[in-house]
């Protein structure tokens, strides 16, 4: 769906403002390229902040700690 929307929206500029049009197709793929080592940094610090939480939390889920659990006795206080 984002596609055809893309589609749309790049028709339409092209019939208002064709030179316009083109420079965006030109230099999309050139942002793109140039986006994308910042895409890849995003991924590996999201994975890192993942391991950092499993590390911190691994004792927790050791000892059996559940959060419906604490749910559960903060109900009940």
């Amino acid at each position: 769906m984002k596609a055809l929307i893309l589609f749309v929206g790049w028709c339409i500029l092209f019939v208002l403002c064709w030179p316009l049009a083109l420079l965006a197709l030109i230099l999309l793929p050139i942002i793109w390229l140039l986006m994308l080592p910042f895409r890849l940094l995003g991924i590996m610090l999201g994975g890192m902040f993942a391991l950092i939480q499993a590390i911190i939390f691994l004792p927790a889920r050791l000892l059996g700690w559940r959060k419906h659990d604490a749910q559960e006795l903060k109900a009940s206080l």
